[in-house]
């Protein structure tokens, strides 16, 4: 044998079987190692597991222990305030069993404390903390929370009546220190009048986009109730959270359902409206100032409003937003077709024309016409006989081969 020559059949025979029993005993040990490794991962995501799970306990354990500690805490009564003394004592009025006590808050309470304000006591009367006013839930979801998507930018042909609502509603918010240096007071309403689809709704909701202030806006039929005082106490309810949350804007849509000219004929519905608008007439301008609120309202029937309503203090300025002339209706038709893919036979002059005495409500409903007589053709632009068969449609004229004369606008 060679000295080179080193392969396991070489090695004499007890050599070779205990070279055998190594490997044998190397690859037990491997398989045995990733078994461990097995193991170890098993027992790692279990740990994981456990841990995940002794989280949620603790948290569920946390949350049992102040729910705990809440139902063993002492309950808080309600109280009003009725009398500041100079002192820093209050006179404190129990809801309930209108039982009187006198208390003496912190310094801190004391400074946020006024005639009425409604607080919470605990066994020994004190004064634990002040509470909101009370206001009916039908007054809070009033509310504008989410801004309308609408900007001055998309209303056409209302440029002046644009500009009268900004000096009138935005700029005493805004810009209060003009005012001042003039020495006047800012007008304190605006009051939207004219024809339906004209564009008073559409100027409200830009006005709640750009004002940086609560927009609270409703209808005036949601102030008649069929109780007696439910609809005063809602107007109460409505300004006295216009005041809180100041700077607010009011509007008051559809004004004429409510503040028509006070007649009684008999009936218990019509004395109730009439108690609804005197108190809508009081916070409009009553004995209390109003404070940092703003006042829009909006008709079609100005001339069923009663003369209280319209008188200077209520709404200063009253504006009529008429049917655009031609120059607002080119403004309006491109406003709503700067999106839209039109042929080249489309004459927007022309269609302006054809429109004399529509609305921007008609405006927009022709264009949308137009756009679904194209689809009906399953063509991806509109072309000119769509719109004259939009404007056929929505202003009630008959087809002709003379050019048709404007017709009547139906409101």
């Amino acid at each position: 044998m060679s000295k080179t020559d080193s392969s396991p059949d070489s090695f004499p025979e007890p050599m070779t079987e205990k070279l055998q029993s190594v490997e044998k005993e190397k690859q037990s040990v491997q398989e045995e190692l990733e078994l461990v490794k097995l193991q170890y991962e098993e027992l790692k995501s279990r740990l994981l597991e456990s841990t995940i799970i002794n989280n949620n306990n603790l948290k569920e354990i946390q949350r049992l222990q102040q729910e705990n500690a809440h139902l063993r805490r002492t309950p808080l009564f309600i109280a009003s305030v009725i009398e500041i003394s100079d002192g820093g004592t209050v006179i404190l009025r129990q809801h309930g069993n209108n039982q009187e006590v006198l208390t003496k808050p912190s310094e801190e309470i004391l400074q946020k404390l006024a005639l009425g304000t409604r607080v919470a006591v605990n066994n020994s009367l004190a004064i634990v903390k002040i509470l909101e006013k009370p206001a009916d839930v039908r007054a809070r979801v009033m509310e504008v929370i989410e801004a309308p998507n609408v900007d001055y930018a998309d209303i056409g042909g209302l440029d002046e009546e644009i500009q009268e609502i900004i000096e009138t509603v935005e700029l005493p918010l805004t810009e209060p220190e003009l005012f001042e240096s003039v020495g006047i007071e800012p007008p304190k309403g605006v009051m939207l009048y004219g024809p339906p689809g004209t564009g008073k709704t559409l100027l409200a909701k830009a006005v709640a986009r750009r004002a940086n202030a609560t927009f609270i806006r409703m209808s005036g039929s949601e102030l008649v109730h069929k109780f007696i005082g439910e609809g005063a106490q809602l107007v109460r309810d409505l300004f006295q959270m216009a005041r809180d949350k100041a700077p607010s804007i009011i509007f008051i849509d559809e004004l004429d359902a409510v503040g028509g000219r006070r007649t009684h004929d008999g009936t218990t519905g019509s004395a109730e409206v009439n108690r609804t608008m005197m108190q809508l007439l009081a916070e409009l301008d009553g004995f209390t100032d109003r404070g940092n609120v703003r006042i829009m309202a909006a008709t079609n029937r100005i001339d069923m409003l009663d003369p209280a309503i319209l008188r200077p203090g209520r709404f200063d300025r009253i504006i009529e937003v008429s049917l655009p002339d031609e120059k607002g209706r080119d403004s309006i038709f491109k406003i709503h077709t700067r999106k839209m893919t039109m042929d080249e036979d489309v004459n927007l002059e022309e269609v302006v024309k054809q429109t004399e005495g529509t609305s921007g409500a008609d405006i927009k409903a022709i264009v949308t016409e137009a756009g679904m007589f194209a689809i009906r053709r399953r063509s991806k632009s509109v072309s000119m006989e769509d719109f004259n068969k939009a404007i056929d449609k929505v202003m009630h004229k008959e087809t002709s081969t003379e050019p048709p004369a404007p017709s009547t606008v139906y409101a």
